[in-house]
């Protein structure tokens, strides 16, 4: 871009100011996500905005050069869509997702069937594993798992009938308890079966008298419980991790 003297610089409209700004937050921004030097563009930026009696950010970020990029243009008066400046973000779904761990997930005796679309989203984001439905659970043909689900439960292997003693071992109930492991020290096997459980009273009977572990998440305020939903996603990130560990 051409160096202006402050001269002719300020015989510009106030409007091409603003778009003399934008254009140069626009070389910065491409240089600065290819790792390209943009240290003299930055220089003559912060000159035009003192040129300007503007305010001069005192960092350099992608958001601030977006923010600064989108100011200019509503003071030159040129519009343009919000994502014009900044890299699109990914939308829609992959075209294919890796194969599922060798892991089964017992929903047991979970009544909303918005907490069974989120898990069974969640199950197939993180492709965690097959997914086990207790008779008293809603199942993946029920309306409102779909909406929730956002069609994920195309894609995960689901199963109604099959009773938990059948499931691989060990049998790991996410549970709250004084004999219960914290989640971030416990180290998860290869094959498992994770049991999550009731929105009000947790695990049933019959599933922790089949337990070989049961495994809670820290937590440091006044509940002493999260919803089952959110509990499965951060479980799914541990597993993540550790599995990500291990390859």
């Amino acid at each position: 871009m051409t160096r202006f003297t402050k001269r002719k610089f300020q015989l510009l409209p106030i409007k091409r100011q603003h778009q003399k700004c934008a254009e140069l937050l626009s070389v910065i921004y491409n240089k600065l996500i290819a790792q390209q030097t943009w240290a003299i563009e930055w220089e003559i930026y912060r000159e035009l905005l003192q040129w300007m009696n503007d305010t001069i950010p005192v960092t350099v970020n992608p958001q601030i050069l977006a923010d600064q990029y989108h100011y200019h243009l509503q003071q030159a008066q040129i519009s343009k869509k919000e994502h014009h400046f900044l890299p699109a973000i990914r939308q829609g779904d992959r075209v294919k997702g890796e194969a599922p761990w060798p892991i089964a997930i017992y929903l047991d005796h979970i009544r909303s069937a918005h907490n069974v679309g989120s898990i069974v989203r969640t199950v197939e984001a993180f492709s965690l594993g097959s997914l086990y439905f207790s008779p008293q659970t809603p199942f993946v043909t029920h309306k409102q798992v779909q909406d929730t689900a956002m069609g994920a439960q195309q894609w995960i292997s689901c199963h109604q009938g099959i009773p938990l003693h059948s499931l691989p071992r060990p049998i790991i109930l996410l549970e709250t308890s004084p004999d219960a492991l914290p989640l971030y020290s416990f180290i998860f096997p290869p094959s498992f079966t994770l049991v999550v459980g009731n929105e009000e009273y947790g695990c049933s009977q019959e599933s922790l008298a089949l337990a070989d572990y049961l495994v809670e998440i820290p937590l440091r305020g006044h509940k002493n419980s999260l919803n089952v939903a959110n509990a499965l996603a951060l479980v799914a990130g541990e597993i993540n991790r550790q599995k990500q560990l291990n390859i």
